[in-house]
């Protein structure tokens, strides 16, 4: 069987593709088969060049789109450009929007005998999951299409508190961090650990059960409640308060 060998030597660096503030200078190609390293002095333009777009593009031609089944088309809410006194964000900064406008929605599901409706309606304000469903480029917006259950509630005013949880999430006003410690000694921001206890604002309707009817779930509002760390959205509400919605499978216990 033939072998080929590859050296630094049959490899030239003009050969070699170039990104806009990369300097060919610092691209040296090792003596080992497939082995390149690149210097550390790149400008910012060479990362902006390699940003990948992870959006699909639906063509002109397209004028609608129907969701099937239990999907859901958002149109997503654009990026806070300024924060609240002004000051314009730089694009690493600038949250990523976490809701948005149903613009269009599915026929429904069928679970069991009996067959279950979206359950929102269009035009309808949501907050959905982080990172689900499918971005698009469409009419010139940013669109979402996600399934039913990746929507964490409706939210019709611009305060997270009057967010109304749907299936099986709730709504936890999150307990403030210690600023202290238990010997008396004042902790920093970077210090306080977040905490993962607060008191339940709002409770969801429940998940479907195997024949298609909800399910209640057991938390209710008012009741102070242990919850899994990194689950669910995180909000930051108007009072200043934190927020977060996630599965009330994520809450571990009810503390009294």
């Amino acid at each position: 069987m033939a072998t080929a060998q590859l050296t630094a030597s049959s490899i030239s660096t003009r050969n070699l593709p170039s990104f806009p503030g990369l300097r060919p200078s610092i691209v040296k190609v090792g003596p080992s088969v497939g082995h390149c390293r690149v210097g550390s002095v790149l400008s910012q333009r060479s990362f902006r060049g390699l940003v990948v777009k992870a959006a699909t593009v639906v063509a002109p031609k397209y004028t609608s789109i129907k969701p099937l089944g239990d999907r859901v088309l958002i149109k997503i809410k654009t990026a806070e450009e300024k924060t609240d006194g002004g000051i314009l964000l730089p694009t690493t900064a600038q949250t990523k929007p976490q809701g948005g406008e149903v613009v269009a929605i599915g026929e429904g599901k069928t679970v069991g005998k009996s067959k279950v409706d979206i359950s929102v309606k269009t035009g309808t304000q949501v907050v959905y999951s982080k990172y689900a469903g499918t971005e698009l480029d469409f009419n010139g917006s940013k669109h979402l299409i996600l399934k039913d259950d990746d929507i964490v509630g409706i939210l019709e005013t611009d305060d997270v508190k009057d967010l109304k949880p749907l299936n099986d999430r709730v709504l936890i006003k999150v307990a403030e961090a210690e600023q202290k410690t238990a010997g008396g000694l004042l902790l920093t921001e970077a210090a306080k650990e977040k905490p993962s206890i607060g008191t339940v604002i709002a409770v969801g309707p429940g998940p479907l059960d195997e024949e298609g009817n909800r399910k209640p779930l057991s938390l209710t509002q008012g009741s102070t409640v242990m919850f899994s760390k990194y689950a669910g959205n995180d909000f930051k509400g108007k009072d200043g308060f934190d927020y977060i919605a996630l599965r009330a499978s994520d809450v571990m216990a009810v503390l009294s």
